[in-house]
């Protein structure tokens, strides 16, 4: 668990969140398309990268590498990050964040969850408030992009991903829940170039339909050994 309370501000409210999170998961392979989460799996395994257990898969890790910060520390060259939705999970009440699951890809050809734990997780300060019925909440037309380096690097709507709701499910099933705060990294969507982009500088953006914007910036520097 952080030493420090993540510190979340609600778009709209401007209340503080001071988040402890007892669990962080992220769970992956989560796209609605069946067929095309398999092509997926099949080109990560033409480049050394193992399948998962299960599909979607969840990957419970430290909650200690939950970051805000705009800096972040890696090992080597060959790291990357995505854009994913983010369901915060305090004091009982949900929120959605932007937030990239940064990963070291030259560590994810022999262990996906090492490679995952290696890395710092950025999460933009500002959250959304949800509904306690994930379904009100318009989830599909939620408009997802991430850019590396200043290139486009992934672009589509939230409508490509399971519903939260359902993957909230399905990690009920599939592990334990713990009492408390809860971050939950919902997945995410294909890259543009099809192949991963070791870059530097990282933006990261969802836009929702009543046209508000959450974004994060973050960049990468190489740790000292």
């Amino acid at each position: 668990m952080p030493d420090q309370a993540l510190q979340l501000t609600v778009r709209g409210t401007g209340e503080t969140l001071h988040v402890r999170p007892a669990r962080l998961i992220v769970a992956g392979y989560t796209g609605r398309d069946a067929e095309a989460v398999a092509a997926h799996i099949a080109e990560l395994a033409e480049i050394g990268v193992p399948p998962p257990a299960t599909v979607p898969a969840f990957y419970d890790l430290d909650p200690a590498l939950l970051t805000t910060d705009p800096v972040i520390g890696v090992d080597g060259p060959d790291s990357s990050g995505e854009v994913e939705p983010v369901v915060i999970r305090h004091d009982g009440r949900l929120y959605l964040g932007v937030g990239s699951d940064h990963t070291d890809r030259e560590l994810e050809k022999s262990s996906v969850a090492g490679s995952k734990a290696a890395c710092p997780k950025p999460l933009g300060r500002d959250v959304v408030a949800l509904p306690a019925d994930l379904n009100d909440f318009d989830w599909d037309s939620v408009a997802a992009a991430a850019d590396v380096d200043g290139e486009p690097y992934q672009r589509g709507d939230l409508s490509a991903l399971r519903h939260p709701a359902d993957v909230l499910a399905r990690l009920a099933d599939a592990l334990p829940d713990a009492d408390g705060d809860l971050v939950l990294f919902g997945g995410t969507l294909p890259l543009m170039t099809g192949r991963f982009v070791f870059g530097r500088n990282w933006t990261l953006q969802l836009k929702l339909s009543d046209g508000t914007v959450l974004v994060h910036t973050y960049e990468t520097e190489q740790r000292n050994r």
